[in-house]
């Protein structure tokens, strides 16, 4: 029997990461009760930006986070623990997170494959600009052995998934991403596809005009639907009540969080 369509929502405003936290723990709960129930219920991906965040993740203790949150509260960005594999990275706007929230069991698809997969939608998105990638020992996607775009955080509890994918888009998270060691790669800087592409360009010539945000999902969303071997669908044209009045209460908050630094304050 073929699945469903997957889900997917496109938030236009920059979102709280908190708040976006405990969207996926509502999700993450409505599949698991109605799963139990043997009711339907969706496969979802949010496609979105943060308001400036640093997040830290279990590889850290206490002590190290307590410290990380002092400092990096001070600069002008969202602190929030969270509960996926690795240490301290940055989201926020220029960047695209992608939350993928798949049964995997049903998909019958390895924790291993899933992962690989996000990786290869990452390579995927950059190559459609001419860009190569670079291999790895570390998760993630990387164009030279110090040069990291993009970053795999995921948990499976349930065999259903949380957390996902994050890559920059433009130059404007690469500031905030200054201010830490992400994820403990100590000789590791961040870079983006819009500098990526710079770089790739003649001597003089200027970055590609078309690398946007906005454009650049509508890519994610359609590499992600060919990896993943499904169907996709906008959350608004299901039925699925429930679910839209959770993701849309969310865009509230969001608008009505006004604007964000664009900049870390550095004294």
């Amino acid at each position: 029997m073929s699945l469903p369509p997957i889900l997917y929502r496109v938030f236009k405003a920059p979102l709280p990461y908190q708040q976006t936290l405990a969207l996926q723990h509502q999700i993450h709960q409505l599949q698991l009760s109605r799963r139990k129930a043997g009711a339907e219920y969706p496969d979802v991906l949010l496609l979105l930006q943060h308001r400036p965040t640093y997040t830290g993740g279990r590889r850290q203790n206490a002590q190290d986070l307590s410290a990380e949150e002092s400092r990096l509260t001070g600069i002008g960005a969202d602190w929030v623990p969270t509960d996926r594999g690795g240490e301290t990275t940055f989201h926020g706007p220029g960047q695209i997170v992608g939350y993928p929230l798949l049964d995997l069991g049903r998909m019958k698809m390895s924790v291993r494959t899933y992962v690989c997969r996000l990786e290869k939608l990452m390579q995927r998105q950059v190559a459609e600009h001419g860009l190569k990638h670079v291999q790895s020992e570390h998760t993630g996607l990387f164009m030279s052995p110090t040069r990291k775009l993009g970053s795999i955080g995921v948990q499976v509890r349930h065999r259903l998934t949380t957390h996902g994918f994050a890559f920059n888009v433009t130059e404007e998270p690469l500031s905030w991403f200054n201010q830490v060691v992400a994820c403990g790669l100590v000789d590791v800087k961040a870079t983006s596809i819009s500098q990526a592409v710079a770089e790739l360009a003649p001597s003089g010539g200027k970055a590609e005009s078309g690398v946007t945000v906005s454009g650049e999902m509508e890519r994610t969303l359609r590499i992600f639907a060919d990896l993943m071997e499904r169907d996709v669908k906008k959350l608004e044209d299901s039925p699925d009540d429930e679910l839209l009045s959770v993701v849309t209460a969310l865009e509230d908050v969001a608008a009505k969080a006004g604007d964000w630094p664009r900049h870390p304050v550095v004294r």
